[in-house]
């Protein structure tokens, strides 16, 4: 007990930084084939969901920590906290039924005025590079996320045909994505939407523009197993 109030001793209410990082972990592991959160799958020594929180952390030293986990999920998270002795300081906020309430929740956290970074707590892989780039950008224009050229074909279907479309036109999006936090809780005080499908949606359906920034390609989403051999093997050559 005593190892996870260390990880958490350095709490949102004691920090006066204008950055935060709000990692959402909200996973059930499902395609997964197993019972483990996909967060919490081992990785490279430790967890996915670890990586990720040092990762983001690296990139920016002086931003302020918040983790949404679901309320169910958080006593296991102390455990691994403890069987692994890790003690990077976060805050743990309770998840909602969607990402959309989850965000919106650790939102609370954050004050107006400060710039507010949203990661996908299974995208362990993300670059220095990028985040740092997403908070620049978004320091001056309100709104950054990271994006990739799309590689492969692409085919819109129709009922029951289907035609090419041409894949220069879209982007494939990764996180973290970085706002002004005044306007994106601005954004979330809405209800929900079915066309909400990441914070840049939110963002800009309440009439502002995301700026694009290029991502990592190595900053893949651990869904499936080979996910986890995959980024087995970034890290090693890393």
């Amino acid at each position: 007990m005593r190892k996870w109030q260390k990880c958490h001793a350095n709490t949102i209410e004691t920090m006066q930084e204008k950055k935060y990082i709000i990692v959402v972990a909200g996973g059930r592991g499902t395609r997964m084939g197993g019972d483990t959160p996909k967060q919490f799958l081992p990785l490279a020594g430790s967890t996915v969901l670890m990586h990720t929180l040092d990762r983001m952390a690296a990139a920016e030293p002086e931003a302020a920590l918040i983790l949404a986990l679901p309320h169910d999920q958080q006593e296991e998270w102390q455990r691994l906290c403890n069987v692994h002795n890790y003690t990077r300081p976060h805050t743990v906020t309770d998840g909602g039924d969607t990402r959309f309430q989850t965000v919106s929740n650790a939102l609370e956290l954050v004050p107006n005025d400060a710039l507010v970074a949203i990661h996908d707590g299974v995208r362990p892989l993300v670059s220095t590079s990028v985040v740092q780039q997403a908070f620049a950008t978004a320091a001056t224009t309100g709104a950054a996320i990271p994006v990739m050229p799309v590689v492969e074909s692409l085919r819109e279907v129709v009922g029951d045909t289907s035609h090419a479309v041409e894949r220069s036109a879209y982007r494939a999006v990764q996180t973290p994505q970085v706002f002004n936090s005044t306007l994106l809780k601005k954004a979330y005080s809405v209800p929900y939407r079915a066309e909400f499908t990441d914070d840049a949606s939110v963002y800009e359906a309440s009439g502002h523009n995301a700026y694009l920034i290029d991502g990592n390609r190595e900053n893949i989403k651990i869904t499936i197993p080979q996910d986890i051999a995959l980024a087995e093997i970034i890290i090693s050559q890393q």
